[in-house]
């Protein structure tokens, strides 16, 4: 491998664990300055978490939502371009044709925005005396599967409950992603039993990284994230972990690693593609 390769084969992700408040103004200037701070860390990519402009809940989301581009989506775009990041948007309530999304909005170091994913799979959930949320009350789900190119790898993007539907993360994979990003807001029910499960698990099974952002832990919220924001390796490891605060963690992605993993256990080649097979039934975006 040539030096320059070398060079390419890593880089540095940031993900942005932000503290959100009712003030969306607030949320979108303190989701700024992290992307800068990550930023003067070296970070290439940057990850902000699921609903980062609002509250996260149904009686919110049609107060917060905007169009895209709206205000929101400016302020990363401009947030991509003064960085000169591959900026994650996390995922904001979207407003378009009188239906509502949970949308991830990625924009390019140019500022650009390159890729647009609609939350797929809605989060409607009943863990009797737990949890009961019902993101169908007020969500329409996305239908397109969503990757997008950087100089260092290809990158697939879900969101949250996305996450615990393996055949996606398995067709980002078979795909050339080497690395997943899901902006989420893993619950204080779900959260310590499956957030970091789920992941190990997804970068395990497509010996990729896999980078989840949570909002930070705010106990007086309707509803509660358990942040623990991660970098997963495609060993299986977490590699960087946030607590429940307001943080930015950071991960060398090391894209050699990555493919020593491949070479050793190869179970790309030793797939029974005679047998099974998990296919898409549309090209992703991308």
């Amino acid at each position: 491998m040539t030096a320059a390769a070398r060079i390419m084969s890593k880089f540095r992700l940031a993900v942005v664990q932000l503290q959100v408040t009712s003030v969306k103004a607030d949320n979108l200037s303190r989701a700024r300055r992290l992307v800068k701070q990550a930023a003067g860390q070296g970070s290439r990519v940057v990850l902000l978490p699921e609903c980062f402009n609002s509250p996260y809940g149904t009686s919110f989301f049609s107060d917060y939502a905007e169009k895209i581009p709206g205000e929101s989506t400016q302020m990363l775009s401009e947030a991509a371009k003064e960085n000169q990041v591959y900026l994650v948007g996390g995922s904001i309530p979207e407003e378009d044709g009188g239906k509502l999304y949970n949308t991830c909005a990625v924009f390019g170091p140019d500022g650009e925005m390159i890729l647009k994913h609609r939350k797929i799979h809605l989060f409607d959930i009943n863990v009797p005396g737990k949890i009961c949320f019902q993101e169908s009350e007020t969500l329409s789900p996305g239908n397109s599967l969503s990757t997008f190119d950087t100089p260092f790898c290809k990158v697939g993007v879900g969101i949250c409950y996305d996450m615990r539907f393996a055949e996606l993360a398995q067709i980002y994979s078979r795909k050339g992603c080497q690395l997943l990003v899901y902006p989420g807001a893993f619950n204080m029910t779900t959260g310590p039993a499956h957030w970091e499960l789920l992941q190990r698990g997804r970068a395990v099974d497509n010996q990729v990284y896999v980078a989840t952002a949570s909002p930070a832990r705010d106990e007086t919220a309707s509803y509660v994230a358990w942040g623990h924001s991660t970098v997963v390796n495609p060993w299986g490891e977490v590699v960087s972990k946030a607590g429940a605060e307001e943080t930015v963690i950071y991960a060398d992605i090391d894209l050699q690693y990555l493919s020593d993993i491949r070479q050793q256990i190869p179970i790309t080649a030793q797939r029974r593609d005679d047998l099974y097979a998990v296919t898409s039934v549309q090209e992703a975006s991308g």
